[in-house]
This record gives structure tokens, sequence and C-alpha cells, in this order.
């Protein structure tokens, strides 16, 4: 039983990969690319909660298949299919102590549910910090902020070394080959914290499953009495031997008949490891009783904590950087601040963004960039466009195709032109032609918006650029592009931003006077191929 585990889990983790992967693929959409995250209960509850969505819709539907099933067999989720799990159990494998030493501690036991009950007082205040303890979330910014970038550098390095043998033996699918290198902020971060993550092994396996992980306790909620669960017969001589084999502890460690349900994650080891075969998995025969120290929610650790998440939550709301509210007086927004083409409301955005990153890795231009305390604490890891690192293209719109919750939301082709993110702005004391006199027009060339103008103004022997505000779309070319190296002479600002929940961006567009039209096919706009390697260098027209 132990092997078939493996294979599931390595099945589940290698499909996992597989649809991550196909996230940074341009062109792919598929509605089971965030599969995954979309089993994960603690998240799409949370997250359900904060952004006030009906829990009804399509994208919960994997949630709640997994907690209906957990009733009936307990968390098999957590032992078979979680790719945090999987991991967890790989590292463990590879750095765990050879002899299994019983760790479990009645206080650090009972973390993941006050967790769990932080999360859900938060979120009744419309805040989301699931983002820092959901295990989907968690691992799929790990393989795809930190270790995806990794293997893409060494790929295209194993390529740059081999390339001159393609040119001698005439190979052009080598000497032609590209490989698309991501770069993201909060990558030290990431890695360090699972690095402890994986140091727990020292103490305990699976450290994180047994006390940290909110949605192993939403789970456990579900499964205290499975009916599918651990039974011993009179065979047991009382050896101990599976309850320091026990990943989980979830064998009482001085009746090691009794079975503490909402903790075992169905793996088997102890019934593959018991000497006398007393151990088995089956049906409910009789009534059990289940160990007392199974965490009950009457405590009054249950509102305290809630309390402490609420108040959280509301000291959120209240913070200087908090944009919740209609702006105006006394509103002080985030400078800088540009969210992808699609992204809801602020304040609905922030609660149903669950930091995932799948929609960074899928961004082709790699513009989309994890945020550090730009816009507030609760604001952390939320995706923003970074025009120097990358543009946003007016014909791509992969972020929304792979957001699980819809913080971003899926445009229609004939639609996207429309979803305004920001407006450029000039600082005309950095432009070469405003400030120094240099002729230069390049922000004009790559506009693919047709929002630059070039004027003669009095004393200055070039013209100058001015941005057209209703027609610029905030896409970034005339950021990304700007030759003047530092900051550029031309930055996109949220300013007229266009951001709503639901409804067509064109409708709102024309009505608030905006007029976006992409150039005519045939005049000249830089594309988004090459976008990324070929004009690393100076911007097109100039000499290095």
């Amino acid at each position: 039983m132990i092997r078939f585990r493996w294979f599931v889990q390595t099945l589940c983790l290698v499909l996992f990969l597989v649809l991550l992967t196909l996230t940074s693929i341009s062109g792919v959409s598929m509605a089971s690319l965030h599969l995954f995250l979309q089993m994960d209960p603690g998240l799409m509850f949370i997250s359900a909660i904060s952004a006030r969505m009906n829990p009804l819709v399509y994208m919960f539907i994997p949630a709640a298949i997994v907690l209906i099933l957990a009733p009936f067999v307990g968390r098999i989720f957590c032992g078979y299919i979680c790719p945090m799990g999987t991991t967890l159990d790989g590292t463990d494998a590879l750095f765990g102590p050879k002899k299994n030493k019983f760790f479990f501690s009645d206080t650090l036991f009972k973390v993941k549910y006050l967790a769990l009950i932080f999360l859900l007082g938060s979120a009744l205040f419309g805040v989301s910090y699931i983002f820092f303890a959901s295990p989907l979330s968690l691992i799929t910014r790990f393989y795809g902020l930190v270790l995806f970038p990794v293997i893409s550098f060494l790929s295209k390095e194993t390529l740059d070394l081999i390339r001159p043998l393609g040119d001698l033996l005439d190979i052009t699918s080598i000497s032609f080959a590209q490989v698309r290198t991501l770069r993201f902020a909060t990558q030290f971060f990431i890695l360090f914290f699972f690095i402890a993550v994986f140091s727990m092994i020292k103490f305990s396996p699976r450290f994180w499953c047994r006390y940290l992980c909110p949605s192993g306790a939403l789970l456990g909620f579900f499964s205290t009495s499975p009916i599918i669960r651990r039974h011993v017969s009179d065979k047991c001589n009382d050896c101990g031997k599976c309850t320091r084999c026990c990943p989980m502890s979830a064998i009482e460690k001085q009746v090691p008949t009794n079975t503490f349900h909402s903790e075992c994650i169905v793996c088997r080891t102890c019934e593959e490891i018991c000497p006398e075969n007393a151990v088995y998995f089956g049906r409910l025969q009789n009534k059990e009783t289940i160990p007392s120290n199974n965490f009950s929610p009457h405590r009054r650790q249950f509102v305290s904590t809630g309390l402490i998440g609420a108040g959280t939550a509301v000291m959120s709301l209240t913070g200087l950087n908090s944009l919740y509210g209609k702006p105006g007086e006394g509103q002080v927004g985030t400078p800088g601040l540009v969210r992808p083409p699609g992204a809801v409301m602020e304040t609905n955005f922030l609660s149903r963004c669950v930091r995932c990153g799948e929609c960074m890795v899928a961004c082709p231009t790699n513009t989309l960039q994890p945020i550090w305390l730009k816009a507030g604490f609760s604001a952390m890891f939320s995706p923003a466009i970074t025009p120097r690192r990358g543009f946003c293209d007016p014909h791509c719109h992969e972020c929304g195709n792979v957001c699980p919750t819809n913080a971003i939301n899926p445009i229609e082709t004939s639609d996207r032109t429309w979803a305004k993110t920001g407006t450029a702005k000039i600082f005309r004391q950095a432009c070469l032609a405003w400030e120094f006199n240099k002729s230069c027009m390049v922000c004009d060339e790559v506009c693919p918006y047709d929002a630059i103008e070039f004027e003669k103004e009095k004393n200055n022997p070039v013209p100058v650029p001015h941005v057209i505000e209703n027609k610029c779309a905030g896409c970034g070319y005339c950021e990304h592009f700007c030759p003047v190296r530092n900051k550029a002479a031309i930055v996109v600002t949220p300013m007229d931003a266009l951001r709503i929940n639901h409804g067509k961006y064109e409708d709102e567009a024309r009505l608030r006077g905006f007029k976006l039209q992409l150039k005519p096919i045939g005049q000249k706009t830089i594309s988004l191929e090459g976008s990324l390697e070929t004009h690393q260098g100076s911007a097109p027209g100039f000499d290095e």
C-alpha cells in the first residue's frame, strides 16, 4: 500500500508541475490549469468568505468535493494529492534523520486550528491572509517563482553551451532555439521560508502538515469520525512501533489502539510496519470513542483567536495605506501601483487574490511581479505591472485565464483593448527631448495605441513628446523601451485605470471618454516576440 501511495503522490505531483509549466506557455488556455489550487479547501473557503463570493460557483466545486469526501475517507487529500505534502515527504526522506523520532506537542498540535480560526476572523471583515498559510498557494509560489526560473536559467545556459555544436553540425533546431528566462522579486524570502519548513524534519516529519496547515485543520473538522478509518485488532501487543512511525502523530502514544482520525492522512504506514498484522483500514463497524485531545471549537481559544484575526483585519483596513472605501479627501493612494488588466476593484482584488503566482508565471513578458509592502501588509506578494521589466501586451490576457479566484477576470479578445491599466506620465527633467534637446521618438515608435504626439515648443530645437491621456492604455511599452537609464523619462501611473468587477470594458471606457484603439495593421510597433531577449540593449534607432 505504501508503494501505491508513493505512485499516486508522484503522479499528482507530476500532473501539478505539468499544469504549472503549461501555464507559462502562451496560448495554452485550459480550465484545469489551476485545478490543484481550487482543490485546496482552506484557500477556497477563506477566499469565498473574504470576497463575499457565492461558494456554489464552479470554481469552488473541486474544494467542495474534497470536503464532501472527508467524512467518508478522512484526510486522503493530504496524504495522496496535496503537492505540499508530497514535497515534504520527499525532503523528509532526503534530509530526515535515519531513526524516526516521536515528537508530539499537544499545544503545538492546536496551532493549525487556531490559524484557521484567525483567518476566518479576518475574512469576515473582507481581509484575506490565506496566502500566508495555504499549502497550495505556498507550494505554487515555490515551484513557480523560485524553482521554475532557476530551471529555465540553467536550461538557457546549457543551450548556450551546446549552441556552437549545433552551428558546427548545422542543426538549426539548436542554433535558433530560445529558452524564456524569468526573474521575480521576493524569491529569497520564499526560498528561506521553505528552507525553514524543510528543516523542521529535525523535529518531526511533515511538521507543517502536523502543526501549521489551516487547510489540514479544516479537513480535520470534517474527518473526526470517517467511515473508512484505522482499526486495531486484539493481536496488538502495544509495542508502540506504529506510534513512532506515524508521520502525523495520529496514534495515541499511551494507547496505540486509539487513533486521532482528524489527524490521520490514511498513509497506512502503521498497517505496513505492524509486526503482528493487527492494524487494518476499513469501514466503521462499532461505535468508537474519539480520543479526548482532538481540538474542540468550544474552547476559549476559539473566540479569542477569532477576535485577534478580526482585530488584525480592522487594523489593516484602517491603516494609512489601506484602499478601503472610495478615493477622496484623506485617502492616500499607492503611487506607481499598476495592476494587471482585468483586475477587479482593489478591495475586491485583495480579498480574492491568493498570491499563488500563476499569473506571474503565465505572463509572457515577465512584467507581473510580486510586491512587498508597497500597498500595505495585506497586499504583500500581490501582482503588479513592472514596465521596466516588461510591457503588457494588448493582445495578451494570460493572467486572467489562469487566475483561480477571478481576482483577475478573463477578458474577451474583442474587449481586451479597452482594459486600461493606467496612464503614462512624462518626466520632462529626464527626457532627452525636453531636457537635453536631443531628438528622440522612441516612445512614439513603440506605443501600440498611438497615444504619444510630438510638438514643437518654444526655445527647443527638437519636437517634444506629449501623452494623449484618453488614448493611453498604460501598457508600458514607452517606459520599457525608454532609452533613459536609471528611472525612465516616461512612467506608467495608475491614474484613470479601468477597474470593474463585471461588465464590458468597452462600455465603461466609452462612458469615461477613453479613445483606446490600436495602431492600424502595418504601422510599425514592437511585437511581443523577442521582447525579452532581442531588445535588452538600446532602444530602437539608438546606438549603444
